[in-house]
């Protein structure tokens, strides 16, 4: 058992110095590495290859070979959480946005702020169990500890104290049916005595679990694997290459065929196929973009298209949809563990649309969460728009493309499923741009991620690069946060008014 806890310690050691962005690290694990062998203790070795399941270890950014932009991104995000998550390294595929996503974590995580150190933790972890994902809820229950908080409160939300378990109703609306939220459900939290919120500690806690339930709809598009001292990153089998040498793990070999094999299940194309698609997709874009300038459609033309692509979202489900069951270890952190999403026109309910006109991030969200919790909007306002307008002008193997009416078509159709409309968008254009198969994994991402599979990842797209696909998963997670948002907040301003 000693053995073993020593190489725990070693397995962490040893991802260190296969991600920390400074050489001497690297120098001392390897010498340390060495002696162990000689001890005959098991070292953990990784299960899976490179920081995604769904993308090619050799296709991800490899450290050690990053541009000077990235490994000063690196080095912030070493010396701000302890590690080079596999987020992190998933996420620099787009610098510009990684740079604005950790600024704003860094600050609602450790800056001044309503909330003390260790609720923040809490929160971040009972917004991830909300999706089982145990990725984020582990990390988060090592920072919990690291910055004092009571490991009783780890065994259950039961132990927690009753104003965070106050907050379970609204971590549950907020993940699975945000259109419920009403002001009569922020005032419970306001004036529950001496349990009760402050409205500044509560936008706090509104934007960490907003944060976290989209940061997990990242972590299961982008098939984001375990590190190697997480549960589920390693395995201390013995290794089934015959020559295979513990050094090697240092030098970024796993110990299996680095030669990844197409998953069973996965779609075999052909590569012409996938380029007309590509090819079609542009054409589509050509074509709308021409209809626009030629005539545009009156506002109730335009408003029964919304009608019609809201209901049209309700029938897109993934042929892979089956119930996941939480896990014990994940599903003690909240209650009501049969709790999920569902469309909101279903079951005979009617939701009255929600329009921006009314009621906007831009125009209304933004100015109540920087009165309340300053800097941050202005964190978050920064963070959608670089997601929103971020374009290399690439689209596939084609260069100089104008790329913006797809993505508002993605933010849109996101937005739409939670039924917010924009009144000056045709919604006629999301059918034209969006396939089905890639309407199914937007669906699934954002609104069940835990139920995300690489199946699902490569049937969309199938030309694009692999920093594209990230890019479209940037795109949902800040649509879905914004979309949690604009109801939270209209409810707080309701309750407020």
């Amino acid at each position: 058992a000693a053995r073993d806890g020593l190489g725990e310690a070693l397995a962490r050691l040893l991802m260190l110095s296969k991600r920390c962005p400074f050489a001497d690290v690297r120098e001392k694990s390897e010498a340390i590495l060495s002696g162990v062998q000689e001890l005959g203790i098991r070292i953990p070795r990784p299960l899976g290859h490179g920081p995604s399941r769904f993308i090619p270890e050799k296709e991800t950014i490899q450290v050690g070979k990053e541009d000077a932009t990235m490994h000063t991104l690196f080095a912030e995000s070493f010396a701000t959480l302890g590690r080079l998550d596999n987020v992190t390294l998933v996420m620099v595929f787009h610098p510009q946005y990684l740079e604005s996503f950790l600024k704003t974590q860094h600050y609602l995580l450790q800056m001044d702020g309503p909330l003390p150190l260790h609720y923040r933790h809490y929160i971040g972890i009972m917004a991830a169990a909300r999706h089982q994902c145990s990725y984020l809820v582990n990390l988060h229950v090592n920072d919990f500890l690291h910055v004092g908080g009571d490991p009783k409160w780890l065994n259950g939300l039961e132990n927690a104290p009753q104003k965070l378990q106050n907050l379970g109703e609204l971590n549950k609306m907020l993940a699975h049916r945000p259109w419920l939220i009403t002001k009569e459900h922020i005032e419970q939290l306001l004036k529950t005595e001496e349990n009760s919120w402050s409205l500044a500690e509560l936008i706090h806690a509104v934007v960490l679990l907003t944060h976290y339930h989209s940061l997990a709809s990242f972590t299961f598009g982008c098939g984001i694997s375990p590190e190697i001292d997480c549960e589920g990153g390693h395995t201390f089998r013995p290794p089934s290459v015959s020559n295979y040498c513990i050094c090697d793990i240092t030098n970024g070999y796993h110990g299996v065929d680095e030669i990844h094999a197409s998953p069973a299940g996965s779609i075999p194309v052909s590569s012409t196929e996938s380029v007309c698609e590509v090819e079609a997709l542009m054409e589509k874009m050509k074509q709308l973009q021409e209809c626009r300038d030629e005539e545009e459609a009156s506002q109730e033309e335009m408003a029964t298209r919304f009608e019609r692509e809201k209901r049209e979202s309700m029938f897109v489900c993934s042929s892979e949809d089956e119930e996941s069951a939480a896990t014990r270890d994940v599903s003690r952190h909240f209650e009501d563990t049969s709790y999920g999403y569902k469309d909101f026109s279903r079951h005979g309910m009617h939701v009255p649309t929600f329009r921006v006109q009314d009621y906007s991030w831009e125009d209304h969200g933004y100015s109540l969460v920087n009165r309340l919790y300053p800097d941050v909007g202005q964190l978050l306002d920064e963070k959608f728009h670089i997601a929103y307008n971020l374009t290399y002008n690439t689209m596939a193997m084609h260069k100089d493309v104008d790329t913006s009416m797809l993505r508002r078509a993605i933010w849109n159709y996101i937005h739409c499923m939670f039924g917010i409309r924009y009144d000056d968008y045709d919604y006629g254009e999301i059918n034209q741009l969006l396939d089905r198969s890639f309407k199914v994994y937007i669906k699934t991402v954002v609104c069940t991620p835990e139920k995300t599979t690489k199946r699902m990842y490569d049937s969309f797209w199938r030309q694009f690069e692999h920093s594209e696909k990230v890019h479209v998963n940037l795109l949902l997670v800040e649509a879905r946060m914004q979309a949690e948002l604009l109801y939270a907040l209209r409810a707080i301003t309701r309750y407020m008014t």
